[in-house]
């Protein structure tokens, strides 16, 4: 099976084109039906696999130019992932698979439309994503207990009490502001907040420590997947549960171990991201 290596600030993807350039039969018997959560949690292994955060499959779609679908590094289906559509658009419009520079691309949380930068001979050189509105009622994360929005809810977790603020980007999050993330106990605190009863379909984990204004330093704990890197869909929960939280304006520049993602809240309440997309190398992996 044909694969491309590729990442987004660090947070890196097992991209398969399963429209462009189709697996072979993996049943044996004829069937084309892949077990792609099985083979996610193979092939992401640092160890015995390719490694990776997720695994992306690139598939036709009825209402948009592409399907994309992820499968985290332990086999779960994420709704949506920011870094890797900005991975996916800077692929399709490389090798004139794209009719324009805003690409369609249907999610588990909808039509989502990243529209590409380019820089000297055409390349990409970063990727702009319309990320949609901030879901923002309780029930909407979803996260248990009365109706309303939760912004910055005292949340037990072990024996640590955290101020919580959730925002879905069809995916859920929980935002905690700290004084310095470096300070932060990340691989105890991540999975008791993600696996905690509050959140019954789990839940992505952001640490921020507010710099100014207008620039915060955020470290994640995805679900499914553990630390990683960098979190697109993280990022632009953490620039509205800034706002939210009268921390930051409206735009912010959101600092990772590998660089910066923008996110701007605008006018219209849709959250934009635009940040870089690499890829890395393409392989075959036996299957």
């Amino acid at each position: 099976m044909d694969f491309l290596k590729v990442h987004g600030l660090g947070n890196d993807f097992v991209l398969v084109d399963a429209i462009f350039r189709p697996p072979p039969d993996l049943s044996g018997d004829g069937r084309k039906n892949v077990d792609w959560a099985e083979l996610a949690k193979k092939i992401c292994h640092r160890q015995l696999g390719v490694g990776a955060d997720g695994l992306v499959i690139l598939l036709p779609a009825k209402d948009a130019g592409v399907k994309m679908r992820i499968f985290n590094a332990d086999g779960s289906e994420a709704e949506m992932c920011g870094n890797a559509i900005r991975c996916v658009a800077k692929y399709l419009y490389e090798r004139g698979l794209a009719p324009a520079e805003v690409i369609q691309v249907e999610t588990r949380a909808g039509i989502v439309r990243p529209q590409v930068i380019t820089g000297d001979g055409g390349r990409v050189a970063g990727v702009r994503v319309d990320m949609g509105e901030p879901r923002l009622e309780r029930s909407q994360i979803p996260m248990a207990g009365p109706p309303g929005r939760v912004i910055g809810e005292p949340l037990l977790a072990g024996d640590y009490v955290f101020n919580v603020t959730a925002v879905s980007m069809g995916n859920p999050h929980c935002v905690i502001f700290v004084p310095d993330v470096e300070q932060v106990p990340l691989a105890e605190a991540g999975p008791l907040i993600e696996r905690h009863p509050a959140f019954p379909e789990r839940t992505n984990v952001e640490f921020v420590q507010v710099l100014n204004p207008e620039e915060v330093k955020m470290r994640v704990w995805e679900r499914g997947a553990g630390p990683t890197l960098a979190c697109g869909t993280g990022a632009c929960a953490v620039a509205a549960a800034g706002s939210l939280n009268g921390l930051t304006e409206r735009a912010v520049k959101v600092h990772l171990p590998l660089g910066v993602l923008l996110i701007e809240w605008a006018a219209d309440n849709r959250l934009y991201m635009t940040g870089p997309a690499e890829e890395v190398f393409t392989g075959n992996y036996p299957v």
